[in-house]
């Protein structure tokens, strides 16, 4: 009797198909959706993969996108250029369409490692384990449908739409299905969270983002990683002014490794 094996919901949401020269067909899943569009990490996966499918040798080290206009749900097209392949490192360029229309782009650096000093000066913050901490029910903080595709343990700063005095944060997080992280799931992660400058508010209000990049410190998956891991992304911002505002986040393995940063632009509008 054949054995049926069951493809994870983030890898069936984010999954491409080649279409020949560089080309790829993507079916962006309205789970993902928030207000008008799509969730921003999200659509970062979507683009990593046909990145990663055109450069499989080497793991992604720098990748940012910006966000022209929310697609629609359903098919979308992405074309990947290869600007530059060194010995080394690879410098790729990908668009993403719908209807011919071009609704998101994406720069990405993938590379070897190179010999140089090694240092880690940050350390990750010190929070309770995830174990010991309440799972977050998405309808405590108001977080949009989207949210149900993470499973997410809130450990560090203040709530939502709290009035609170410090635009910071962290979770324990991980894919709702478990799955080992890797790349684009870490990409995923850093901008599942809610934006910072909402625990300073008392409603929600529209948070597009504009730029989104990600930094991968370690290539992933992580030797000896399981699937059931949750990871703690911590979030800050410093500024909100004219209508935009930024966020830094980090994401740090179970044992305290830094796996990624992250960093955008984004507009809090008064609608």
């Amino acid at each position: 009797m054949a054995i049926e094996t069951r493809t994870n919901p983030f890898d069936a949401d984010t999954a491409v198909t080649p279409l020949g020269e560089n080309r790829f067909e993507a079916q962006l899943s309205e789970s993902w959706w928030v207000g008008r569009g799509p969730n921003g990490g999200y659509l970062a996966a979507v683009l990593l993969r046909a990145l990663q499918a055109v450069a499989p040798e080497r793991p992604p080290r720098s990748l940012t996108i910006h966000f022209l206009k929310p697609p629609d749900a359903g098919r979308a097209e992405i074309e990947v250029r290869v600007d530059r392949a060194g010995r080394r490192a690879s410098f790729l360029s990908a668009r993403l369409l719908q209807e011919g229309e071009l609704q998101a782009t994406a720069l990405a650096a993938l590379s070897d490692a190179w010999p140089g000093p090694d240092y880690a000066a940050a350390a990750m913050p010190e929070v309770p384990p995830a174990e010991a901490l309440p799972v977050l029910e998405r309808e405590a903080i108001g977080a949009p449908p989207f949210f149900d595709n993470y499973r997410a343990i809130p450990a560090l700063g203040e709530t939502p739409f709290s009035g609170g005095s410090e635009p910071s944060g962290g979770v324990w997080i991980g894919a709702a299905q478990p799955r080992v992280l890797d790349a684009p799931l870490a990409a995923a992660l850093l901008d599942a969270w809610f934006p910072m400058p909402f625990i300073l508010l008392d409603a929600p209000k529209p948070a597009p983002t504009l730029d989104y990049t990600v930094h991968f410190r370690a290539p992933l998956p992580l030797p000896g990683s399981s699937p059931e891991d949750l990871h703690l992304a911590v979030f800050r911002s410093a500024l909100a002014r004219d209508g935009f505002f930024e966020e830094d986040g980090e994401l740090w393995s179970p044992g305290g490794e830094l796996l990624a940063q992250s960093r955008q632009l984004a507009l809090i509008l008064d609608l």
